[in-house]
């Protein structure tokens, strides 16, 4: 445990930023799984819409600094390759 009230303050505050941090992480994975779940389902409708919600947590990760921005361009990407694949 630290000593220094500075060095206290800190360890609250990665916590509270690890906490924060996870519940990005969780709602990128559940989004994920849904899309996933679309696709491999055939239903192109569910697909797009939760490939929207997929993006949109993705870009609030990337914005609060949970994943890098390429890990997100990459993760975006491969999801729109999995929509157009619904069409074929």
């Amino acid at each position: 445990m630290p000593q220094v009230k500075s060095a206290k303050k800190r360890l609250k505050q990665n916590e509270a930023a690890a906490k924060r941090n996870s519940a990005y992480k969780s709602r990128m994975r559940t989004s994920k799984k849904a899309f996933n779940e679309a696709v491999e389902a055939g239903d192109k409708d569910a697909a797009t819409a939760a490939y929207s919600a997929y993006c949109s947590a993705l870009d609030k990760a990337v914005k609060k600094n949970v994943i890098k921005r390429n890990t997100a361009s990459r993760t975006k990407r491969r999801g729109a390759e999995a929509l157009r694949g619904l069409d074929a």
